[in-house]
């Protein structure tokens, strides 16, 4: 096993991560209204869109092509997410394609359990470096770099925003019922939180639970209820069949919304070359489903 599969969870640089859900804790005292809410699902499916579109299928797979402005863009929103830099996510899934499932998969749960698969990895010393070398495409751009090495900057300015916005809401929209701890806690703990294990169940639950169209050389599969949460991430094992496509919902009744989102930036012409499944990759050997 590699050194960084094996390591314990480094608890001193884990700490803003435990305090981000202990201050979900604050909808206690801070009530909730409509207003709240709505921000943190509106954040929640932004935020998604930016991980699953361009974290995962642009930055670590290449899925499509779109300008620097848009890259850095997206990024940006992806970074707000609390899931670290663009270059660190992609590297780290770079590696997990490449060895995944196996000891030096870093997030298997067949290797690793449960547990450690979900996030216990996330939070060992190793898996705080980035591995420039996997990532030199994307490197060269020292904006992503810098996002990378301030990986916290976003998330925070995001946390003074909602907390400057709902503290002005409070006297400027009195029917709102919201103030500036409201919206901080909803809109960007909770709603944080809640993205952070959505996203971390492709590593733990569609290893573990759904169906195998393909005999690809891991765990992967197809889950249809995570593929709601995920925005499509849920079609894992036809992801990890043909991983360089733009759309993960190889057949016509497997949703993807951020491959429909996809379609719309391409309409708008913020992204195109969209990666089609070639027709070879779509059928499964005689027999299987």
């Amino acid at each position: 096993m590699s050194k960084e599969t094996v390591e314990r969870e480094n608890w001193l640089r884990a700490l803003p991560f435990i305090g981000l859900h202990l201050a979900c804790l604050g909808v206690l005292w801070v009530g909730v209204s409509w207003f709240a809410v709505a921000v943190a699902v509106a954040l929640y499916a932004l935020r998604m869109f930016a991980i699953t579109g361009f974290y995962h299928r642009y930055f670590s797979h290449k899925a499509f092509r779109t300008s620097r402005p848009v890259q850095f863009i997206f990024a940006v929103l992806g970074a707000s997410s609390v899931q670290r830099g663009p270059l660190w996510w992609a590297a780290h899934h770079r590696h997990h394609h490449r060895a995944s499932d196996t000891p030096e998969d870093p997030h298997s749960p067949k290797q690793h359990g449960f547990w450690y698969s979900h996030m216990g990895w996330f939070l060992t010393r190793g898996a705080f470096r980035t591995n420039l070398d996997a990532v030199k495409d994307l490197a060269r751009f020292p904006e992503l770099r810098l996002l990378d090495r301030f990986d916290l900057l976003v998330p925070v300015l995001l946390a003074a925003a909602l907390f400057l916005l709902g503290s002005w809401l409070e006297t400027a929209a009195p029917a709102l019922e919201t103030n500036g701890p409201q919206l901080l806690v909803w809109g960007f703990f909770v709603s944080t939180v809640v993205l952070f294990h959505v996203t971390v169940t492709i590593n733990s639950f569609a290893h573990r639970f759904g169906t195998r169209r393909f005999a690809t050389r891991d765990d992967s599969r197809n889950n249809w209820f995570l593929a709601l949460l995920t925005f499509g991430e849920g079609w894992h094992n036809n992801h990890h069949h043909y991983p360089g496509s733009a759309r993960q919902g190889f057949r016509w009744w497997e949703y993807d919304v951020t491959y429909y989102g996809l379609r719309l930036l391409g309409a708008l012409r913020l992204v195109w070359d969209l990666k089609p499944v070639p027709d070879a990759f779509r059928q499964p050997p005689t027999g299987a489903t």
